[in-house]
């Protein structure tokens, strides 16, 4: 159990027999009766966000989430990754993956949120080096400028690239935003 008054952004904790993360928290001290703590709770389960109010010293349970790198091997039905110690797979389903699924390679290496000995979600690299597959021809003299343009990368993810990206160039996205950072 933790106080309202320890909540960290990021934090998991357990309400109404839901697992929820700590998006945002602010503790609030009218100047006329008690202190309380707003937030802004994400369901990690269902991904759904709601505000929320606590009382400022109100007990609830932590939620202890576990994590564990993973190889990613494939896509059926369902995600497949594998543990690289183990090599006990797990899946997920496209609902737990959410947009993440656009900066997903095979062979990759990503984090899997275990709560409870179930996989809710994953955590990808912050960059990953991926292949342009699909982009208008850039124009002939053109350099570095800020004007972008849509192209396709190999895991399906559409990203803005400057105009002298072509088909086959190698770049690097970031994963938490979808964008552009560099040619490799």
């Amino acid at each position: 159990m933790i106080s309202s008054n320890d909540f960290k952004n990021g934090m998991a904790i357990e309400y109404d027999g839901e697992l929820l993360e700590i998006i945002y928290f602010q503790h609030v001290k009218p100047g006329k009766g008690g202190a309380f703590v707003r937030t802004k709770l994400k369901n990690l389960l269902t991904g759904a966000i709601f505000e929320k109010t606590f009382r400022a010293g109100e007990k609830i349970e932590q939620a202890i989430l576990e994590t564990r790198k993973m190889q990613y091997l494939y896509k059926d039905e369902h995600y497949i990754f594998m543990d690289n110690l183990t090599f006990e797979q797990f899946s997920l389903d496209e609902k737990q993956i959410g947009d993440k699924k656009y900066f997903l390679k095979e062979n990759m290496e990503a984090t899997l949120v275990f709560y409870k000995g179930n996989a809710i979600s994953i955590e990808l690299p912050t960059f990953i080096e991926a292949k342009v597959v699909k982009t208008e021809p850039g124009i002939k003299g053109d350099t570095v400028s800020s004007s972008f343009k849509p192209a396709e990368i190999e895991t399906g993810a559409k990203v803005q690239v400057p105009l002298f990206i072509e088909n086959g160039d190698i770049i690097k996205v970031d994963t938490r935003t979808g964008e552009y950072i560099t040619r490799v």
